[in-house]
């Protein structure tokens, strides 16, 4: 922003602009045309100015106004998604897309008793504004309509673009170089966002200017200005690395962990499996021992030795059971989810540590406690796992035939293997899972 804010007067060279606050708005009233109301508070508007509206008067002129005793029930109906919670504070994603506290359910600036709702479709909104200026003033404007918003990792609050219409809202620089002549492989600005908040520094939270103008960036104006409306500045949910909250994001990886039978022909990275054990060992174990062993089965030729051995043994005891080949057949067919994996991880128990008492019962309780322990050690590598975007399925075949898994493996005789972990890409997305009613499992005493 430069010091001819005042006069809209800006350099030639296209390294100044200005921007200015319009005074003279009235309040804005349910069924007021905004457009009207800027054309006769800045007749002089030129082609290629941006014109900067704060989204509350958008809102008062389409009406969206609520009693103060519904705002609860507001923020509910305009929540789309809960992306964090503390205590009375929600941050939500809204219906417009847009990622705010109490999704833009606003309770400033509007008269006491009641509480604004963002406009019902704020790119609209700015395309109606924009037509109505031309109509009245015969001018090629660009149209921001702004709100104020949080930033993670930021304190403070500035006003980003929630609506836009006639101007560039993305400056995508990627290909360019630097001034050194580096490759520019990511840079993609934020024009509108930026133009938002150059805004808010001269309209103010508290003067009642709600509209401000920017003169001199008429490169950013007009109707192949690039993607028109500031639906492209909301990332989408797959690119975002910071969905949810701390506590919305610990339980999403518990509940959203899935077993994967079906896995892409996608390697896997063995630093992500090594990160899901170094979460895995952090599991709650007795006498502050470390009970657990992973065997991290990364050569096909591992996998397969294993696989065919524990198939003869498995074989062999269905057999010996009196099934019928068919029988056995069908029953190895169903074994077959960890051939089809490319990646496999045998978890194992060690007693080390624990305690010998001499009868049955105590040292049938230590054993158990130490299998307990061995089991939140897997489900923290199953959470993990799908942390780093890999499926599994956990399956027991392998706590039939310890012994013939530690031969293969060449493993210890007291380590005990606990099943063994199917690990991929998934081929499919898990089927939706229909919650569970909690209080059927609790007992209160």
């Amino acid at each position: 922003m430069t010091a001819e804010a005042e006069t809209g007067e800006v350099a030639a060279d296209g390294f100044a602009f200005g921007v200015r606050a319009l005074d003279g708005l009235p309040e804005v009233r349910p069924g007021d045309d905004v457009a009207a109301l800027v054309a006769a508070a800045a007749p002089d508007l030129r082609d290629g100015d941006v014109l900067l509206v704060t989204s509350k008067i958008v809102s008062k002129a389409e009406g969206r106004i609520l009693p103060a005793a519904d705002r609860e029930e507001a923020i509910d109906a305009e929540t789309v998604r809960v992306v964090a919670r503390r205590g009375g504070l929600r941050i939500v994603e809204n219906r417009q897309g847009l990622v705010m506290a109490a999704a833009g359910v606003d309770a400033s600036n509007t008269p006491a008793g009641t509480v604004l709702l963002l406009p019902e479709d704020p790119d609209a909104s700015a395309r109606a504004i924009r037509a109505g200026l031309r109509a009245a003033l015969g001018v090629d404007v660009g149209v921001v309509v702004t709100d104020t918003s949080g930033r993670p990792w930021r304190s403070g609050l500035t006003d980003i673009a929630i609506g836009a219409a006639g101007v560039r809202v993305l400056d995508d620089l990627r290909g360019g170089q630097d001034t050194h002549g580096n490759p520019l492989n990511v840079t993609i600005t934020a024009v509108a966002d930026e133009l938002a908040a150059a805004g808010d520094l001269v309209k103010g939270k508290t003067a009642g200017r709600p509209v401000a103008v920017v003169r001199g960036l008429g490169r950013l104006v007009g109707d192949d200005a690039g993607p028109d409306g500031a639906r492209a500045l909301v990332r989408g949910a797959a690119e975002d690395l910071f969905r949810l909250g701390t506590s919305e994001a610990v339980r999403e990886a518990v509940t959203q962990r899935r077993t994967v039978r079906e896995f892409t022909g996608a390697p896997v990275d063995p630093a992500a499996v090594r990160r899901a054990v170094a979460a895995a060992v952090t599991a709650p174990a007795p006498h502050h021992t470390t009970p657990w062993r992973f065997v991290l089965l990364e050569s096909a030729e591992s996998r397969t030795e294993l696989l065919d051995a524990m198939r003869e043994a498995w074989i062999e005891d269905l057999r010996r059971d009196g099934k019928s080949e068919e029988s056995v057949a069908r029953r190895v067919r169903r074994g077959e989810v960890l051939r089809r994996a490319p990646y496999l991880v045998v978890p194992c128990l060690v007693m080390d540590g624990s305690h010998h008492y001499g009868d049955d019962r105590r040292d049938g309780a230590e054993r158990e406690m130490f299998v307990v322990a061995t089991g939140a050690g897997v489900q923290n590598l199953l959470v993990a796992l799908a942390g780093e975007g890999l499926g599994s399925a956990w399956v027991s075949s392998t706590m039939f035939c310890r012994d013939v898994v530690r031969k293969v493996l060449g493993l210890p005789d007291d380590w005990d293997p606990m099943g063994a972990v199917a690990v991929g890409h998934p081929a499919a997305a898990p089927k939706a899972r229909p919650a569970r009613d909690a209080s059927a499992f609790i007992t209160v005493r």
